[in-house]
């Protein structure tokens, strides 16, 4: 396809957003959320929509498992770009308390944050915190209306199995209202009916083109046949945000990217892979380096090349919002800004 004029699956331009774990290095973690930061404050000039943050713990994949920490450090360094845990777990935290921290952010941030919200998918993490991984279901839904009944009312009464409060007087409020945007990330079909029904803006990641489409044209499907609905959580956003996520590298040749690239993601499968081989547990998913790059799974090359993936991804598998990984595996920040910075000049132009 030409990619000088590319657009989603439904015809509107396509949207660009970030998505991030902060993964260990051997050096001062200040100077990694510093240089994060900087990143940051590059996208925040350059046209992305969103930073998304994901939530992990006891795993060297994040130096960031209390990621709304970080996001109120970014939204004190960023004044366009929308920012928003992708997700955060919420059993977790108590809702009560998560309820002040997103109230918080959304008002520090000058109503930019998008709110991820999940259960959870690594069971070993859930042990840490006494979270049966069982009950993730269940405590999630509790928690979240929770959240939904705290931003919206002036009063908390609540009565779940896991979560009970009575006459509570609520003083935070979100700036953005009803509440912030909603997001529920997935690769699981199955999920995907209930997201749609309510609208949220979504995202999935490691799948092919051909498997996204079939993850799209459902979320299109039920999303159309429910838009009327009484108790949409989030129909305050009159169009959901389809997203992919994906590994991007750029240098100046396909040789060149790809050399660099294969070194970190040895670095990123080692974090990825961290408690699920220290439990001897087999991870859910297909990660070889060989098969993303023929499968364009993972974004590499140079700036002609890379513009001719993410132009084919869009046509073939219908999204209208690309979340690319930028920062992965031991990549230096040198790196990561030529890399980003080749995005934005030379690919970006051609895909809005």
């Amino acid at each position: 396809m030409s990619t000088q004029q590319s657009s989603s699956g439904n015809g509107r331009a396509l949207e660009f957003g970030l998505f991030d774990w902060i993964e260990w290095e051997n050096q001062p973690h200040s100077k990694i959320y510093e240089e994060r930061l900087k990143l940051l404050e590059y996208a925040d000039k350059n046209g992305f929509y969103c930073y998304h943050l994901a939530e992990h713990h006891v795993t060297p994949l994040s130096l960031a498992p209390s990621p709304g920490v970080f996001l109120a450090a970014a939204a004190q360094r960023t004044r366009n770009i929308r920012l928003g845990p992708l997700v955060y777990l919420l059993p977790f935290y108590s809702p009560l308390r998560l309820l002040h921290e997103v109230c918080m952010i959304d008002n520090l941030s000058n109503g930019r944050l998008d709110l991820g919200v999940g259960r959870g998918i690594v069971p070993m993490e859930a042990a840490h915190y006494d979270v049966n991984f069982d009950d993730g279901r269940d405590m999630f839904q509790e928690a979240l209306d929770v959240l939904i009944m705290g931003m919206t009312q002036k009063s908390l009464n609540y009565v779940g199995k896991y979560y009970q409060y009575e006459d509570i007087q609520v003083w935070s409020e979100p700036q953005q209202r009803p509440y912030p945007p909603l997001w529920y990330a997935t690769n699981n079909k199955e999920t995907v009916p209930w997201i749609a029904q309510h609208g949220f803006n979504t995202s999935t990641v490691f799948d092919d083109n051909a498997e996204v489409k079939q993850h799209i044209d459902l979320y299109r499907q039920e999303w159309q046949k429910h838009l009327g609905d009484e108790g949409r959580l989030n129909s305050h956003v009159a169009e959901p945000k389809l997203g992919l996520t994906r590994h991007v590298y750029i240098a100046p040749t396909d040789a060149e990217a790809l050399k660099e690239c294969r070194a970190a993601f040895e670095t990123w499968f080692f974090n990825i892979n961290f408690l699920w081989d220290k439990h001897d547990v087999p991870i859910p998913a297909t990660l070889d380096f060989d098969d993303w790059v023929e499968k364009e799974v993972m974004m590499v090359g140079s700036p002609a090349t890379v513009r001719e993936q993410v132009g084919r991804m869009v046509e073939e598998s219908g999204i209208n919002y690309f979340n690319s990984i930028f920062a992965w595996g031991d990549l230096s920040h040198e790196q990561v800004m030529r890399s980003i910075g080749l995005f934005v000049e030379e690919v970006m132009p051609a895909l809005r």
